[in-house]
């Protein structure tokens, strides 16, 4: 028996609908993530500009509150409710892409930082920033598919995607927050 995809809330799995939007999602994605190793790997530029300077910080801020949002959103839905829930993760999105935008902004000007902290602690860094940036490149595409499957309200394959995604996003945002402390606030020339 075939079932209208309306009666399933959004795309039948299998059709050019649903197919487009996987094309979509991974281009998007593609684009990020090679967007930012251009951008950590090319060489240093100059001079940095003063806005640089509290870029990094913004950019931890927005990772701490894109946790907050995380959780109160996933408590909410818990909970049942359902314009909380809405709200909280929208708000992780607009964090998320904000972050994403200041992030390309500061490494665009300073390139890659290196850690300058201890040599002991350069392991415990190093061990910390490998899973971040790797879940970093699979985040994307798990949450922009997220996001999609809930605004074409298909929230049976919402929940199913969400239930991956958001445990990924939680521990990249949190160990955002840890690499920014690590990188600057170990490192005795950056701070």
């Amino acid at each position: 028996m075939v079932v209208p995809s309306e009666m399933l809330g959004g795309t039948v799995p299998g059709t050019r609908s649903e197919r487009r939007l996987i094309a979509i999602v991974m281009m998007t994605s593609a684009v990020v993530v090679g967007v930012v190793a251009w951008l950590l790997w090319r060489p240093a530029p100059g001079a940095h500009p003063p806005i640089s300077l509290f870029l990094p910080s913004l950019n931890a801020s927005l990772n701490g509150a894109t946790t907050v949002c995380l959780l109160l959103g996933w408590r909410a839905i818990r909970r049942r409710q359902v314009a909380q829930h809405r709200a909280w993760m929208l708000t992780a999105v607009v964090l998320s892409a904000t972050f994403l935008a200041s992030y390309l902004a500061h490494h665009y000007q300073v390139g890659s930082v290196k850690f300058l902290g201890p040599a002991w602690l350069r392991f415990v860094y190093l061990g910390v920033l490998i899973p971040h940036v790797l879940l970093s490149a699979v985040m994307v595409p798990l949450v922009l598919w997220t996001l999609l499957r809930a605004l074409r309200r298909d929230f049976a394959g919402h929940r199913k995607i969400a239930r991956k995604s958001l445990p990924v996003w939680l521990v990249v945002s949190v160990t955002g927050v840890l690499v920014y402390w690590m990188l600057y606030h170990l490192s005795p020339d950056l701070q």
